[in-house]
């Protein structure tokens, strides 16, 4: 663990943390066993802020880029001095360290929670947001044979979640679709192909997927292809998101025209307000918007989730795939985002039996 205290009274740590999952998780570029997150600690003495990096390969972060970056963002907090003027920070931190998103929003994070608890207040509540306005969060299945995908189909559906989003990859995807159907016949499905498959198959599996009554597909072409995005969305048979081609609110206008929805991740967009921008964007250029994560502790996706009255779609069950998670969360019982019943001040997140 490094740490440091600031001229101002406040004191910043970050230490890496190996968080175990449930089950190893595949999508279309690979499998994971183990998410790596970084921690970072603000603290003026009196409230601790925390927030988490969740580095992403495909982004160009992994968890030595975090640590070696973090001295210098920190460096921003110790000059500035006082959480509450994050619009500075972010800014600083930006101009400082222009390429590590999931760094630039772990300390974010930490300082958003430091002046909410400063304030007593949780972060829907410091931004005026409706907690009854949140959607419903999806339950992610992870690409495996058949038979498996329906197993925890069925496991998801009888521990309440009504939504499930459904990893898929280059081949087999009538039975994938078909053996999840089988486990979980009432709930709504959500397909993500990470960009695994060309224009014509997106096409062709689209009315797979219509037939078995999938809501909507993320990602069906490569992110750079937003002409092959467009031509899916209009010779397809069902919605389209971009999610890898959307990494911060500048990239909104570039695919607006070719998408029905956009996803914004605050491990990408590099801090809470970005994410929010993204959300903004896309309503903007008459996109809908999912707030979405990584595989991660809460200690991250509790932030998130005080975003979510801002999107119209939710994918935040990042912590719900870890064996165990150092920090509880915001309560999402069945992918239910309870932000009323919230009663921690700052994002929620705080360690497990504290």
């Amino acid at each position: 663990m490094a740490s440091h205290r600031t001229d101002a009274g406040l004191t910043t740590e970050f230490e890496r943390l190996a968080l175990p999952l449930d089950d190893p998780f595949t999508i279309a570029r690979g499998t994971i066993e183990t998410a790596e997150n970084v921690l970072v600690r603000v603290s003026d003495g009196t409230h601790e802020g925390v927030g988490a990096a969740a580095p992403s390969t495909y982004y160009g972060e992994t968890p030595a880029t975090v640590e070696a970056v973090l001295p210098e963002l920190l460096e921003v907090v110790e000059d500035v001095g006082d959480p509450h003027v994050r619009q500075r920070i972010e800014r600083e931190m930006r101009e400082r360290v222009d390429r590590n998103p999931a760094a630039r929003a772990a300390v974010d994070t930490a300082l958003a929670d430091l002046a909410a608890k400063r304030l007593d207040v949780p972060l829907y509540r410091q931004w005026g947001l409706d907690p009854d306005a949140a959607p419903v969060s999806s339950f992610s299945i992870g690409l495996a044979e058949p038979d498996e995908m329906r197993q925890r189909a069925e496991r998801a559906v009888e521990e309440g979640y009504s939504i499930l989003k459904v990893k898929l990859g280059a081949g087999r995807t009538g039975e994938r679709l078909t053996a999840v159907r089988e486990g979980a016949p009432g709930a709504t499905v959500r397909v993500d192909a990470n960009g695994a498959w060309t224009p014509a198959e997106a096409v062709a599996k689209s009315e797979i997927l219509a037939d078995c009554g999938v809501e909507f597909v993320e990602q069906p072409v490569p992110a750079d292809d937003v002409v092959s995005l467009r031509r899916v969305r209009d010779r397809g048979a069902v919605p389209v998101a971009a999610d890898e081609s959307v990494v911060t609110a500048s990239d909104v206008a570039r695919v607006a025209d070719a998408v029905d929805i956009v996803v914004a991740k605050l491990q990408k967009c590099g801090s809470l307000r970005e994410t929010r921008r993204v959300a903004a964007g896309a309503h903007a250029h008459g996109c809908e918007a999912m707030i979405g994560c990584m595989v991660a502790s809460n200690a991250t996706v509790a932030a998130s989730a005080h975003l979510a009255p801002l999107f119209d779609y939710a994918d935040l069950d990042g912590s719900l795939l870890l064996d165990s998670d150092p920090f509880d969360g915001v309560a999402m019982p069945g992918g239910a985002i309870d932000l009323a019943a919230v009663e921690r001040a700052g994002t929620g997140a705080v360690e497990a039996g504290g």
